[in-house]
């Protein structure tokens, strides 16, 4: 019986940081000033929420129906590939657009290469500027 409650307990604390991750995760997207900042919000903070909240889910239903479910814990590995790829897709894309970024932050980005700046809208490469 004890050992049921540390378990509950143990899901009750992963559900609640994962909400808590969640809202600062959110909060952060809302208020933060620039695109770059804006993107941490969801990538770190919410990331580690739902996995939070998805490991807690996992961990509930391994317990009431005495075997591991698959799905959550494909779906949250899923989460942690595809969140920190689309981040460096966006940051890469903020890069290449020239997206306006604060000047009071610590760090700047790094710019692009001139190579890898094109016109807009870039042209394919096999047919030419015509």
């Amino acid at each position: 019986m004890t050992f049921y409650v540390i378990l509950e307990g143990v899901i009750s604390l992963l559900l609640i940081a994962g909400g808590a991750f969640v809202f600062i995760g959110s909060l952060g997207m809302a208020h933060l000033p620039d695109f770059y900042m804006r993107l941490h919000g969801p990538t770190k903070a919410t990331t580690l929420g739902i996995g939070c909240m998805l490991v807690a889910s996992m961990l509930y239903f391994w317990v009431t129906e005495g075997k591991p479910d698959i799905q959550e814990m494909l779906i949250t590995l899923f989460l942690f590939i595809t969140a920190p790829v689309s981040a460096h897709l966006l940051a890469k894309t903020g890069l290449h657009l020239k997206l306006k970024h604060v000047e009071k932050t610590a760090g700047r980005p790094v710019e692009l290469r001139p190579e890898e700046v094109g016109e807009k809208p870039v042209p394919h490469p096999d047919r030419g500027h015509g």
